[in-house]
């Protein structure tokens, strides 16, 4: 899940298809995390990251050779083996969670915010400064959580779904920092992510046994719809995403990621997890709008 720059290419079918099988696959995240709704979230945590360091196993066998070449201080080696499993463990954990604990479309959403974060990381970490576009695209992007979450706080105190909003909020800032990661890093992560992944699945295997949750053998829909969080939007949409950013266009590529906040809000509705609500599209065409505004100075 990051966006990085890369020179531009000649545009590739193949890629486009690959960028868009990514973005559907991470837009039916919340309906799969629904499914597994009675699997504890540390557990759930567990199945989906092992599942999807299976799913990304044949990126491990990409480019060995030259990566051999490639030296790298044990400072950074310390960030990709250390930091980063912490950021994927907490990104995957506290979306899981975030969603238990609040509705299932507003956390989803607060989450999808994380381009936006990625953009102000960013910004910050190579100019030492915050363009004006880039503040105003955070604005934009975040003033469409707000549109959903300020009638309910008004209404009723959150109800005490604001953990779950502090959740999907972490979850989005970790998905924020572990792409500005890539992003900086001397040697691709791609490559290793599959032993990233196990790292942040024992992690969350560690912390479900610290939990004290009852480990009991999920029901066999939740058990499939946790194997296939893992497969689909940590494992395939990952290998689909990395093509993408490598062989397409990469303007392209990355302003398609902002419609995975709109599929998510529609396929929710659809499947009748989330009412129909005038405010949830809305919400979602100003996080893409926000996310487009802010990325608009990156390109310049």
């Amino acid at each position: 899940m990051r966006i990085v720059n890369a020179p531009i290419r000649l545009p590739n079918i193949l890629s486009i298809i690959a960028a868009l099988v990514a973005v559907v696959l991470w837009a039916v995240a919340p309906l799969l995390v629904d499914a597994a709704r009675s699997i504890p979230p540390f557990q759930l945590t567990t199945i989906a990251l092992i599942s999807g360091a299976l799913a990304v196993l044949p990126m491990s066998f990409r480019s060995r050779e030259a990566r051999k070449s490639v030296k790298v201080s044990w400072q950074w080696k310390l960030v990709i083996f250390g930091l980063v499993p912490l950021l994927v463990l907490g990104a995957v954990g506290a979306y899981l969670a975030g969603l238990g604990m609040a509705p299932t479309a507003e956390a989803s959403l607060i989450t999808y915010t994380w381009p936006v974060m990625f953009i102000l990381i960013s910004q910050w970490a190579f100019h030492r400064r915050i363009a004006l576009p880039v503040i105003a695209g955070a604005l934009i992007a975040f003033s469409g959580a707000a549109l959903l979450l300020g009638p309910e706080a008004l209404n009723n105190g959150f109800s005490g779904n604001l953990t779950g909003y502090g959740l999907a909020l972490l979850a989005g800032g970790c998905w924020a920092l572990y792409s500005w990661i890539c992003q900086a890093t001397p040697v691709a992560i791609a490559p290793v992510m599959p032993g990233l992944f196990l790292l942040a699945g024992a992690g969350a295997a560690a912390a479900d046994t610290v939990s004290g949750s009852a480990h009991v053998l999920p029901s066999g829909t939740a058990l499939a719809a946790g194997v296939a969080l893992g497969l689909g939007p940590y494992g395939l949409a990952m290998v689909a995403w990395d093509l993408a950013l490598r062989k397409g266009p990469t303007a392209l590529v990355g302003s398609l990621a902002y419609a995975v906040p709109v599929l998510a809000a529609l396929f929710l509705v659809l499947a009748g997890i989330a009412a129909p609500d005038w405010r949830l599209p809305l919400a979602a065409m100003l996080v893409v709008l926000g996310s487009l505004v802010a990325a608009s100075r990156r390109r310049a």
